[in-house]
């Protein structure tokens, strides 16, 4: 091979080699990557696992190429065997998650290669471009991580990303290229561990567990689905040949960290979450690991074990809470080798917690004192997750995959007394009589149990299959999802309030016995009933080569879904001719040696319904009142020595009232539409990579995503042909035409809700609801300058805009989170609105980077900057409408863009004026400067390491949400309007300390 040959097939396997930053990937959401290429027709390509000894070998195509699909990811040796001879010293190849590496070795008469000559780069390479695919993603490491202050968690990786932002709603999470945070998916090892209730969060392990992230911000391939946001894919550690150890201790304590600032109205007085000045949340992380064979070059572990301890205090003017959570993680991770072409993985963790919350009643703010705890209360959430994959290459050309796997989740609301005490009150009317009544009742909240229990069975097959110039992609999924929700009174399971009346009065339809007119009412009430939702997809992907340089990927996936209420009904279904997601893409490889790519792809999404809506719906209620006379008090001692009162209970009055109870429904044809059409996302992205050299890379890419379909429930007042509908909330595609049920004509109703729906109070006019739209455009630009164990560097910059009548199936701007089940339809007036939307950062400047100043001290930093959120006014009214299109409350209700000037006493002379989304200008500017520094022990031999975070460091307590409500009343103006009601969190410190053996 000549010198030229050398040069391109060492430049090609640097810039393929490893990480990718602004690389699209090819392997969407599976744990796994691979290695193609081009070399001479005939010759064996032989890789070898340096960890495990895995070794794969397969002969170069008649068309000169070649492909190494489902590896594990790692490091591995390449060597080729031409025309009978090797190649003296193999090559050093990185497998990334999700990607394809590329290295070309050359051909046709060029002889035997010779790579004992060529420098191997490819580890220095972070811009990888990967011209084996035509998506869009963001690759990091760990060992790149450890290197900056990137705090540890998943989020925290996800916002490096470019055009990923973290909300600021009321209820936090992040949105990915404009859409809202109910609209990401996250899985682990191939498991989807997304919160299945309101889609929201998502399972985590400890950040020392994880080898390797792939955040995806657009252009996922065809076999991945249910998202029209971002995706978080990530991997955990696997164990090799090496018995290896460590231990990790995170410290975070509070006094490392800056006062959160208590903030105040415009007229001085306090915010409405009182004082945060002395809330605190010390964190002390201890995690063990150690990772080997069991049986050499076959079976290998890796396990970790970590202690969390957590003592947090809320501290407010009179009252205060402290909360001690002190958990325990466990995971393991197995790798049977059984053959060089058969591999058995099994992944298990649990990441349960509980807290004990203390109540302190009487905090007195002057001398900082908590006195006695008033009760406790207790809180849990996580649960056990394991899967087993299987990946089995077949023949040379053909591999197929297997993954089964268990996601659990929980959140519970309790107290330690719910077993001895009940919840008992005290009426105004007794009050009035008798004056207050002290030491009623040992429950330290008065507040119900609520229990809610997430599964989700996930399984899928997938397979490739090559077949010359065509990889050929297809396979299936199947995920089951169960929510069981419910509520019910501590104690015995009925809440005890005494009342008064007049004498001679009646309770119950009966007559009070002669002289008694104090009562008591015990209400026995039990809500909640499981749900489920079973949702199943299939995929046919073909990755053509049309050229050695160009690649066309042509897929198409279908998605149905079924949604069941409590008692078994069919609460919504879809079928796979429903869900419909073509994709195309293509990547062009401009100069044939990997260094410059042309790419683009455009797509369909679809999200499935969450079981937070079926569960609004189906869940059935048991709500019975049982009326005693009240004959006093008696004195009782809890198990904590505390003296309590309870109502001595007397003959009981009349029959148990069981008007209020609610089974579960086995009709909600009046609930749902019928053919319910579900929520897509359609997607374009264009883009172009090039590396200029083994260490600088740059790229620049256009987005653009459009959205116009919502599922939501809507206030249904009107419909032609059916007056049974006068004040009804079905979930409708709201601006489509819909079919409902009619009970007054025992048959379905066509409702085009773009004309019909709402009759308007006092003008009687008749109108329906703008149909959805959402569009999100951006234009990005990143260069890279990859570690070359001296220093690296990365900078992006995006311009964006968020534009719409709706933010997606949440609304941030009223701080209400049911998924589905928001306001944007309470009323005509509230998306009446198209303008910029509550995720709208205009502009976004990220950067990041390490410098390595000798083998004992190292730096790190990384900047973010984004441009503040719009300020939108909401109204309570609108023209020719006497009803409210909103209300005063913060986290309720809809809003106008209709706001009154004069005449508001009426709906016909009231003159309002039209507000556009964003009319009151934009927030501040948000910065988050980070800086690190690591101690490395300068010993040879022990791997010793202590790294400092700092972590916004200038300490800008910016606002990042505003009190939104303009009116209380029509032409009352509310006294906060534009005011902060979410802010930045402070600076704070971390401490993290690596030994490695």
């Amino acid at each position: 091979m000549n010198t030229k040959m050398l040069k391109r097939a060492a430049l090609t396997v640097a810039l393929g080699a490893c990480l990718g930053v602004m690389a699209p990937s090819a392997m969407a959401q599976s744990a796994n990557g691979a290695i193609a290429g081009r070399a001479s027709s005939g010759d064996q390509i032989t890789i070898v696992n340096k960890s495990t000894g895995l070794t794969r070998s397969v002969t170069v195509g008649s068309d000169g190429s070649y492909r190494l699909s489902q590896l594990p990811v790692g490091d591995y040796s390449l060597q080729v065997k031409r025309d009978g001879q090797t190649d003296k010293e193999p090559l050093a190849v990185n497998v990334s998650l999700g990607g394809t590496t590329t290295v070309n070795l050359g051909g046709g008469d060029s002889g035997a290669v010779t790579l004992d000559s060529v420098q191997v780069v490819g580890s220095k390479i972070v811009n990888r471009v990967d011209v084996y695919s035509t998506e869009s993603s963001f690759n990091i490491k760990r060992e790149e991580l450890a290197r900056m202050p990137v705090d540890q968690s998943v989020a925290a990786v996800a916002l490096l990303a470019p055009g990923v932002v973290d909300s600021g709603s009321s209820f936090g999470g992040l949105s990915f290229g404009g859409s809202s945070v109910a609209e990401n998916v996250a899985y682990i090892n191939g498991l989807n561990v997304t919160d299945p209730y309101r889609r929201q969060g998502f399972s985590e392990v400890p950040f020392n567990f994880y080898e390797e992230f792939q955040i995806k911000t657009g252009g996922y391939s065809a076999e991945f689905g249910r998202s029209t946001g971002g995706v978080i894919n990530a991997i955990t550690r696997s164990g090799g040949n090496e018995f290896k150890g460590g231990v990790q201790v995170t410290m975070e304590p509070s006094a490392w960290a800056s006062e959160r600032k208590d903030h105040f109205h415009s007229d001085g007085t306090i915010d409405e979450r009182n004082r945060t000045s002395r809330d605190r949340a010390p964190l002390t992380k201890t995690n063990v690991w150690a990772s080997g064979p069991i049986m050499q070059d076959k079976l290998f572990f890796f396990a970790m074990y970590e202690n969390r301890d957590s003592k947090s205090q809320d501290v407010d003017n009179s009252e205060a809470w402290k909360t001690k959570s002190n958990n325990d993680f466990w995971g393991t991770k197995l790798d049977w080798r059984i053959n060089d072409n058969h591999l058995l993985e099994l992944l298990a963790f649990s990441d349960k917690t509980d807290s004990v919350t203390s109540s302190y009643d009487n905090y007195n703010w002057d001398s900082n004192t908590f006195g006695d705890s008033s009760g406790q209360s207790s809180g849990s959430s996580g649960g056990d997750n394991w899967s087993l994959t299987y990946t089995g290459h077949l023949t040379d050309n053909f591999v197929a995959k297997a993954m089964y796997g268990v996601n659990k989740r929980s959140a519970v609301s309790d107290s330690p007394a719910d077993g001895e005490c009940s919840i008992i009150t005290v009426a105004s009317s007794y009050t009035e009589i008798y004056g207050e009544q002290k030491g009623v009742g040992c429950h330290p909240t008065n507040e119900a149990i609520s229990n809610r229990q997430d599964k989700r069975e996930a399984a899928r097959l997938d397979f490739e299959w090559t077949l010359g110039d065509h990889l050929v992609r297809f396979g299936l999924d199947q995920e089951v999802m169960d929510s069981a929700s419910s509520t019910i009174y501590p104690g015995d399971g009925s809440t005890y309030q005494v009342l008064s009346v007049d004498a001679g009065s009646s309770v119950n339809g009966v007559a009070l016995p002669p002289g008694v007119t104090d009562f008591v009412d015990a209400r026995y009430k039990v809500t909640g009933a499981p749900v489920s939702t079973k949702a199943q997809a299939f995929y046919l992907e073909d990755n053509w080569n049309v050229t050695p340089n160009l690649l066309l990927n042509l897929g198409v996936r279908f998605d149905q879904f079924h949604n069941k209420l409590a008692s078994g009904a069919t609460f919504a279904k879809s079928k796979f001719n429903d869900m419909i997601s073509p994709r195309l893409g293509f990547s062009w490889d401009v100069k044939g040696d990997g260094s410059m790519k042309v790419f683009g792809n455009a797509g369909r999404y679809y999200t499935p319904l969450t079981n937070k809506l079926t569960d609004y719906f189906g869940g059935g209620t048991t709500d019975e009142h049982t009326y005693y006379v009240f004959n006093g008090w008696e004195e009782k001692q809890s198990s904590s020595g505390n003296t309590y009162k309870v109502p001595v209970l007397g003959q009981q009055i009349g029959p148990v009232n069981t008007e209020n109870n609610a089974p579960a429904p086995t009709d909600v044809r009046t609930a749902v539409a019928r053919d319910l059409k579900q929520v897509f996302q359609d997607e374009y992205i264009l883009g172009f990579q090039q590396a200029l050299n083994e260490e600088w890379s740059y790229g620049v890419n256009a987005t653009y995503r459009r959205m116009t379909r919502a599922v939501e429930d809507a206030r249904i007042n009107h419909v032609e042909g059916c007056d049974w509908y006068s004040g009804d909330w079905p979930i409708i595609n709201p601006g489509e035409t819909n079919q409902l049920w009619c009970p007054d004509t025992n048959s379905w109703v066509s409702l085009d809700s773009s004309k019909d729906g709402y009759k308007a109070l006092g003008s009687g006019n008749i109108m329906g609801y703008k149909r959805p739209k959402r569009t999100y455009k951006a234009l990005e630009f990143q260069i890279d300058r990859a570690w070359n164990d001296k220093w690296s560097f990365n900078a992006s910059y995006l311009l964006s805009k968020s534009e719409g009548n709706i933010e997606g199936p949440v609304n941030s701007d009223t701080g209400y989170n049911d998924t589905n089940l928001v306001q944007y339809y309470d009323h005509p007036a509230v998306n009446e609105r198209f303008g910029v939307t509550f995720n709208d950062a205009r502009h976004q400047f990220k950067l990041r980077g390490a410098f390595k100043l000798n083998e004992q001290w190292s730096f790190g930093s990384t900047l973010s900057a984004r441009s503040g959120g719009p300020i939108t006014a909401f109204g309570v009214v609108w023209p020719n409408d006497n009803r409210n299109a909103g209300g005063p409350g913060e986290y309720s209700g809809g809003g106008s863009g209709w706001l009154c000037k004069a005449n508001c006493s009426t709906w016909a002379t009231r003159e309002l004026e039209y507000s556009e989304r964003g009319a009151f200008g934009r927030m501040p500017w948000v910065i988050d400067l980070g800086a690190s520094v690591m101690w490395t022990l300068p010993v040879e031999g022990i791997d010793l390491k202590a790294r400092l975070s700092v972590y916004n460091l200038l300490n800008r307590q910016t606002v990042v949400n505003v009190h939104s409500r303009y009116e209380s009343t029509p032409g009352t103006k509310m006294s906060y309007f534009a005011e902060g009601t979410n802010w930045q969190a402070p600076r704070y410190t971390n401490l993290v300390v690596t030994w490695n053996f």
